[in-house]
């Protein structure tokens, strides 16, 4: 991906056509370069065996991705954070993608801390490394959409033998539903609701019901592939987005007032973040409640009277890092790879594609929902 304003500015108008279709106009192109050197003595070579394709990525490809993310991005890079892949010794490894301090050549914020742990974000422009808010937009690092990339030490995750391929690469973006629903912090027999059920929302329900006492979960699904899957993964009641108030409604025997509810459900996790689903949450959460913000948003135009009137809590979900579960400090991916093994979350990986048909792999990424599919990842074993 290259720093090229006219193609990036096509991308923009294509996919407003087709999702996906900026794979095809855009600065994206598949090429054969140099592997990236190893930074230092704590890195190691990484390559990868599969690949997700996730929503920031396809913002990327199509030309939507918010301006705030420029300063957090060196060009050219290659894309792909969502990997599992193989060392130089043979082992499996999944990859921690946020770059830390350690892997910037900085003193962690605290012994044992997470690359994403921390209150300054001012290491990811500084340090030996160029700036990049993750593997995947940094030039130096190189990308999972690709055979070869480097990966410091504190980024590594090692893969137990039973774990298959399928099942480990689920593990970075179903870590971030893991430690949105551990923000959510919900109470026993609480009443929540999940809007959004790609990658994320599914994900969501699945930790709600591994983690938490919910009671009644909601789940607001576009497609029917995604409902029967919300209820597989134990949502108890289920909406199309058309139906989300009046299905909040009735779980919640509230009144209506105006466009939204008297009262409403507990806790609130989107995971679509458009403007749309955020005046949803808003509308359905009960006064007092919670919303979480797990889909990546952009510039929105939204109502914050009711924020305001109601005294809800919006709390944004950035990633994973260091959780405190039962009192006990573990990482958000030794959970989510507990919640992939129990709940069998490999199944969510619904097709795969060699590099040399990324805008295939794209296209289809773009267009999962009404093409029936979840998770779509590069296949690189036979690389």
């Amino acid at each position: 991906m290259e720093r090229r304003e006219l193609r990036y500015a096509a991308a923009m108008v294509a996919s407003r056509v087709r999702p996906g279709a900026g794979a095809e106009v855009g600065p994206l192109r598949l090429r054969d370069v140099d592997p990236p050197e190893l930074p230092g003595d704590a890195w190691r070579r990484l390559r990868p065996r599969l690949a997700g394709i996730c929503g920031s990525d396809l913002d990327t490809v199509d030309g939507t991705a918010s301006r705030y993310f420029e300063p957090l991005v060196s060009f050219p890079f290659t894309p792909g954070h969502e990997v599992v892949g193989t060392l130089d010794d043979g082992s499996r490894v999944v990859l921690e993608p946020v770059l830390g301090h350690e892997a910037r050549g900085e003193l962690p914020p605290s012994l044992g801390a997470a690359p994403a742990d921390g209150h300054d974000y001012g290491h990811l422009v500084t340090g030996h490394l160029k700036p990049g808010l993750q593997t995947g937009a940094c030039s130096d690092t190189g990308g999972g959409w690709s055979e070869e990339l480097v990966a410091h030490t504190s980024q590594l995750h090692t893969v137990d033998d039973d774990l298959s391929d399928e099942a480990a690469v689920m593990v970075e973006p179903l870590a971030c539903s893991l430690h949105a629903v551990l923000k959510a912090d919900v109470e026993p027999g609480a009443k929540v609701a999940v809007i959004g059920a790609g990658t994320m929302g599914l994900g969501s329900i699945a930790a709600l019901r591994h983690l938490t006492e919910a009671g009644d979960v909601l789940a607001v699904a576009k497609h029917g592939h995604q409902r029967s899957w919300a209820r597989e993964l134990g949502a108890t009641v289920v909406a199309e987005p058309d139906e989300t108030r009046r299905a909040a409604r009735r779980l919640t025997s509230s009144r209506v007032i105006g466009q939204g509810l008297s009262g409403g459900v507990d806790v609130v996790i989107d995971a679509v973040g458009s403007a749309a689903s955020l005046d949803d949450a808003l509308s359905i959460v009960r006064p007092r409640g919670r919303v979480i913000l797990l889909g990546l948003p952009g510039k929105v135009e939204l109502d914050l009277t009711g924020l305001w009137h109601r005294e809800i809590e919006l709390v944004g979900a950035y990633t994973y890092g260091t959780e405190c579960v039962h009192g006990l400090d573990r990482h958000t991916f030794d959970l989510t790879t507990e919640l992939v093994r129990t709940a069998g979350l490999d199944r969510l990986v619904s097709a795969t594609y060699p590099l040399d048909r990324y805008r295939e792999a794209i296209a289809h990424a773009a267009q999962a929902g009404s093409r029936g599919l979840v998770k779509v990842c590069f296949d690189l074993r036979d690389a």
